[in-house]
């Protein structure tokens, strides 16, 4: 889950990192106020969960309380790569004499977090990798250790900080090592953390990712979702305790387990499909449950084909023939379906699907075969 900017910068200032003063503003008139507060000249910033926000126009400096107003009037009406601008974040002007990037992830490869920093901060940490790979710092974290305070010494010297910043910068990396790990994230980013002409450091703007499946642990944070940012289906699916995320294809898929859905869709694109989403229904599945993905697959209308692949384990295949059939008789969809079950009451599932003149198969590559080619036709 994405938290936005201003989201992201209060849950900063609560470990100590150092933000500049400011306010959400979701009108116009609220922008004017919170300028004249902070004094006048003030950066208002579009509260979307997208990069790119600057070149966009949705990041802007005013320089008085009335073209606060003004500028919050224009990006409020702005559209953002498909997503509309909400809320501004109304920041007091920092004079910024250097910038810095400070981010913390998880390495997959070394199966540990790693913080990483770069003097070429302002800028997507993508490009400079791409192209100066060199400049950035990095320094994997034991996560039963934390980060040290020699670790935080070297990142300074690696990026050639002014000696005179070490302490700051020491505490504002172990701030962002703790709001990472307390509030189970897998990116906790500062760009830029900038360098005052006052010689005082401050996160201009900050990015945190939080693991979904952990929010059961911070319900504080799953209430910041933002539902603008996720497809319509993604949400309807978090109600019934489905994993689902939308793609492009045409061949709709139902399966339960995550790496069997992951299976199913490998090899619908061997035979030249391309899947329309992944849903994994996970076990147990009720007949309600079954009856809310197909509904919210058919949702989609560049479905062509439904491909099930059903492995009644914990499941049971009946369970998931009945909420077909119950989602069949709401929707009444006219497109073909294909399903594949094996394991638990296989053979009762499939007796109560022939009525419904649905196309059978034993295997999994005799499904996806089936689902490619009825989504040709």
């Amino acid at each position: 889950m994405k938290l936005h900017e201003y989201q992201s910068k209060q849950l900063f200032a609560k470990y100590g990192i150092p933000i500049p003063k400011g306010q959400v503003a979701a009108t116009a008139t609220e922008a004017r106020q919170i300028a004249e507060e902070l004094g006048g000249r003030v950066v208002i910033k579009s509260q979307v969960l997208v990069g790119g926000r600057g070149k966009a126009g949705g990041i802007r400096l005013a320089k008085s309380p009335k073209e606060a107003e003004e500028v919050a009037t224009q990006i409020l009406g702005m559209e953002i790569k498909g997503l509309p601008v909400r809320k501004v974040l109304v920041d007091e002007a920092a004079s910024i004499q250097h910038e810095i990037y400070l981010g913390i992830t998880n390495d997959r490869a070394a199966r540990r977090p790693v913080v990483m920093a770069s003097a070429a901060g302002g800028v997507e940490i993508e490009e400079v990798a791409r192209t100066t790979p060199e400049k950035i710092i990095k320094i994997h974290i034991d996560p039963l250790l934390g980060l040290r305070d020699y670790q935080a010494r070297d990142i300074a010297l690696g990026i050639d900080l002014p000696r005179q910043h070490w302490k700051v910068f020491g505490e504002i990396a172990r701030g962002l090592w703790k709001a990472y790990s307390e509030n189970d994230a897998t990116l906790a980013e500062i760009n830029p953390l900038v360098i005052t002409k006052e010689k005082q450091l401050v996160a201009l703007d900050g990015k945190m990712l939080v693991d979904d499946n952990a929010l059961f642990r911070h319900s504080d944070l799953a209430e910041m979702r933002d539902l603008d940012e996720e497809a319509v289906a993604e949400t309807e699916a978090r109600k019934y305790g489905l994993s689902f995320i939308k793609l492009d294809g045409q061949i709709g898929c139902m399966v339960n387990g995550a790496g069997l859905a992951m299976t199913t869709m490998d090899i619908v694109n061997l035979f030249g499909g391309e899947p329309a989403n992944f849903l994994d229904i996970g076990g147990g599945a009720s007949a309600e449950k079954v009856a809310a993905a197909l509904r919210i697959i058919l949702s989609d209308k560049n479905v062509k084909v439904i491909l099930f692949n059903i492995f009644g384990g914990i499941t049971r295949c009946d369970e998931v023939a009945k909420g077909i059939l119950t989602a069949l008789a709401e929707v009444k969809p006219n497109i073909p379906m294909v399903v594949r079950l094996v394991g638990t009451n296989a053979e009762a599932g499939r007796q109560m699907l022939a009525k419904a003149r649905m196309i059978t198969a034993n295997t999994l590559t005799d499904a996806a075969q089936k689902a490619v080619a009825a989504a040709k036709a």
